[in-house]
């Protein structure tokens, strides 16, 4: 079995379409792709998931075969819309998987709606450091929407792709690998910017997370709430999109987060190694139980986290003992 054209549905929000593909049936887990991409980049482990899974995986505002409005395409606008696709689905509560800017917004969500979050895996996400490609970095920059408008003329566009995956299929050895293993979906992405409403909703959405010094949005500031969500970050050894260093940032913002880092992996490590990937969500999955929301707790980590100068897992934790000894707690 495989994703295809037959498997996507739509529904409409807000007077907005929304593409999305649904399969399987159990606990729900919903994929988030990456900038540029859509839910095909899923295509390798949808079946295998939904054999255990209700896979969720919806194609962004702006991407694939959803609308591409002017629209709110920032971290919690994208949050907001997942809320509601969930909501009209029938979904009370999920594991989010989020790659790339995608785990962006995985993180988004949980934060903003941890009574509906069980988990989070972040796969190569952005949101651990500042550093990222030039690449996206050019984006935002004057006369890019003009200049890609040129590049992906047809012609222009079908000589560029042939050439990227040409590449990707022939040099496939040594140390030029980590260069060229992931031409494929930049072809895919070349090919979806011939769309000027694409390019348009990408130009935002880069202008809402990345300027020229590199990445905006940090989770650094909320990392010790993950210690009320589990947490697993997922990456490959050879990124050339999102430095695989940021996996230990991952380590040091919070100890309890799991991490992974695939050797023989680029920037979509879900593609160069679907089984492995669908096995290292499973046990993710299977090993550790859904969070469960506490709004009284949430409150505690909060206040803990925004004042504590010891740093604020040991705050949370004095936090949360005070309270069990019954102390007396001055509100802020």
């Amino acid at each position: 079995m495989s994703v295809g054209v037959d498997d996507v549905q739509y529904v409409t929000l807000h007077g907005k379409r929304r593409a999305y593909v649904k399969k399987g049936s159990g606990p729900a887990v919903l994929l988030l792709h990456g900038l540029a991409c859509d839910h095909t980049t899923w295509a390798g482990v949808i079946d295998q998931l939904a054999e255990r899974y209700t896979v969720i995986a919806p194609d962004l505002l702006g991407h694939g075969l959803s609308d591409k409005p002017r629209a709110d395409y920032t971290l919690g606008g994208y949050a907001n819309g997942m809320r509601d696709l969930l909501t009209v689905l029938g979904i009370d509560k999920v594991t989010v998987v989020g790659h790339s800017f995608g785990g962006g917004v995985a993180m988004q969500f949980a934060y903003q709606f941890p009574e509906r979050t069980q988990r989070v895996m972040l796969v190569s996400t952005g949101g651990l450091g500042g550093e990222v490609t030039p690449l996206i970095k050019l984006i935002q920059v004057p006369g890019w929407f003009r200049v890609v408008g040129v590049l992906t003329l047809p012609g222009i566009r079908h000589a560029e792709t042939f050439a990227l995956r040409a590449v990707a299929a022939h040099v496939d050895f040594g140390p030029l690998r980590k260069y060229t293993r992931d031409l494929d979906e930049v072809a895919d992405i070349v090919e979806s910017w011939k769309n000027r409403r694409t390019r348009f909703a990408i130009r935002h959405l880069v202008r809402a997370v990345i300027d020229w010094r590199g990445q905006i949005v940090t989770m650094s500031d909320r990392a010790y709430l993950s210690e009320a969500m589990p947490m697993a970050v997922l990456w490959g050894a050879q990124d050339q999109v999102i430095p695989v260093s940021h996996a230990d940032n991952a380590r040091m913002l919070a100890p309890d987060v799991r991490v992974d880092v695939i050797d023989d992996a680029g920037h979509f490590p879900h593609k160069d190694h679907p089984d492995q990937f669908v096995r290292l969500l499973d046990e993710f999955i299977s090993t550790t139980a859904p969070a469960a929301y506490n709004r009284a707790r949430f409150r505690r980590m909060l206040k803990a986290g925004a004042s504590a100068p010891l740093g604020p897992l040991a705050a949370v934790a004095a936090a949360e003992a005070r309270h069990d000894r019954g102390d007396v707690v001055t509100p802020a």
